[in-house]
């Protein structure tokens, strides 16, 4: 059995002795790079971040910021990792490291008091330096806010230098205050030439390493192949899949959860590929959720909508549809918004595949039609695509929060009369649903005021909304009705405008 092995600030170093559940975060503090830090275990606070060169969308190789304290270190076997201690470039002997440009504003600028956080923003802000497509814009750009890195002046989370704060949303700081530290990712230029980091974008990743860690009792697989991993989980049906690992990391550290073998599916090219057809949009299971946004390019209005709302840029660099349907949440993000496009998913098995309406996958709390055999290959999403839509997420925070209810519309109005509507609810019920009823009172019927209010009633009471922690059922009610008065206002503003 070949060593398992991580590069680190150029270094390379064998994971052994780590068990497989052992997290980058705590390989590396191990190892004495302490700037790497766990501040919530849960990937919300950003303390831990750190890059990992992944294939590029626009370039051979991007550099992605990362939590470290999800990821599986032995997923990363053969894999590239920059901390914060590494993006400082060594000086003569005698001499301290010259201060990459990013740990230079957030010097000058006040960005950092305590410095708990730092190493993590710098993390996070150096992946959003080395995106290929961030270019600074002049005052007669017109697309302000696209996400694309490109906003006008007007735009509060895009700087003339093209640098996008939702980088930085995954990114807490509990004492300096945010200011500075959007001064510093504002400040930032342009790589140099000889930057290192930026040369290494126009060479290829390192290739998926076929990987069998094992230590005491436990094993961390990794496949080179479709028909391999199914194999493997036909073998072991016991076994844990994941992908970014951003759901079974939270398990491992904050419940302390241990698996006595894990398969990685994440590299799996049958699961990486993205496709647009005729009649559908195919999506690998394991594309992370920022590969998707930005190789989509909002080509998919409803997902577009959807992404910026999704946890944070730490979580998509690394989260997957397939693993937010798979785990079967009757909260995650996606499942309205798929449901409302009428996707389907792909299962793959030893025997073969299967197609399986979203709709119809959900069969209880966190239960599906999906056998302990089969793996999601890719989501489905007919063509062509209703011409309305709009994605509402009610919480408590505006962006890295878990939805207290969660609704997707798709519309179809021709000559003012609803000739199909298709709405996805999450947050209401043990599964992911559709808002059956209110679909009916909508279809065949003219979009205005009396519709919309008729059938927001039918809204209210769709679902089995529960009182917990997060809303109470009464508001849950109430968040699903006005959604839909909120979807007529937002048309007829576009309509009159």
């Amino acid at each position: 059995m070949v060593a398992a092995r991580i590069t680190v600030n150029g270094n390379e170093a064998t994971i052994a002795p780590s068990a497989p559940h052992t997290t980058v975060l705590d390989f590396l503090r191990e190892r004495g790079l302490t700037g790497t830090k766990e501040g919530c275990a849960e990937g919300e606070c950003g303390a831990c971040s750190v890059l990992v060169a992944r294939p590029g969308v626009s370039k051979p190789t991007d550099w992605v910021a990362v939590n470290a304290c999800l990821v599986p270190v032995a997923a990363l076997d053969g894999q590239e990792v920059v901390t914060s201690e590494g993006l400082a470039t060594a000086g003569a002997p005698g001499t301290p490291a010259a201060l990459h440009p990013v740990q230079e504003e957030m010097a000058v600028r006040g960005g950092s008091q305590c410095g708990y956080c730092t190493p993590g923003f710098i993390c996070s802000m150096a992946s959003e330096y080395y995106r290929p497509d961030r270019c600074a814009h002049t005052h007669s750009d017109t697309n302000a806010g696209s996400g694309s890195g490109s906003g006008g002046e007007t735009d509060p989370e895009h700087g003339p230098n093209g640098f996008d704060l939702h980088a930085l949303s995954g990114n807490l700081c509990r004492c300096t205050g945010y200011r500075p530290i959007r001064d510093a990712a504002f400040a930032v230029g342009s790589p140099a030439e000889d930057d290192v980091l930026a040369q290494r974008r126009e060479q290829s990743p390192p290739e998926p390493v076929a990987t069998a860690y094992a230590h005491g009792d436990s094993v961390f697989l990794r496949p080179s192949t479709l028909p391999e991993a199914l194999r493997l989980l036909r073998e072991r049906p016991e076994a844990v899949v994941v992908a970014g690992s951003t759901d079974w990391g939270v398990e491992v550290n904050i419940r302390s959860r241990r698996a006595k073998c894990v398969v990685a599916v994440d590299r799996l090219p049958e699961l990486r590929d993205l496709r647009v057809e005729s009649d559908h949009v195919e999506i690998g299971a394991a594309q992370t959720l920022t590969e998707i946004e930005r190789r989509l390019d909002g080509s998919v209005p409803l997902l577009a909508e959807l992404f910026p709302q999704f946890a944070s840029r730490l979580i998509r660099n690394s989260a997957t549809l397939g693993g937010n349907l798979g785990t079967g949440s009757p909260i995650g993000d996606s499942p309205p918004v798929l449901l409302a496009l009428e996707a389907s998913l792909v299962l793959a098995g030893a025997d073969g595949e299967r197609e399986v309406p979203l709709a119809d996958y959900f069969t209880g709390y966190r239960q599906s039609v999906r056998r302990p055999d089969e793996l999601i290959r890719a989501v489905r999403i007919p063509l062509p695509l209703s011409r309305v839509t709009a994605f509402h997420k009610i919480a408590k925070r505006r962006f890295d929060d878990i939805s207290s209810v969660a609704v997707a519309f798709a519309l179809d109005i021709e000559g003012g009369i609803v000739r199909k509507a298709r709405i996805g609810l999450g947050g209401v019920a043990a599964t992911p649903i559709r808002a059956l009823a209110t679909e009916a009172a909508l279809e065949g019927k003219p979009w205005v005021a009396e519709t919309v209010e008729a059938a927001s009633r039918v809204l209210r009471a769709q679902g089995t909304p529960m009182d917990d922690h997060r809303a109470s059922a009464g508001y849950r009610s109430a968040m699903l009705g006005q959604s839909l008065l909120k979807l007529y206002a937002r048309t007829t503003e576009a309509v009159s405008s």
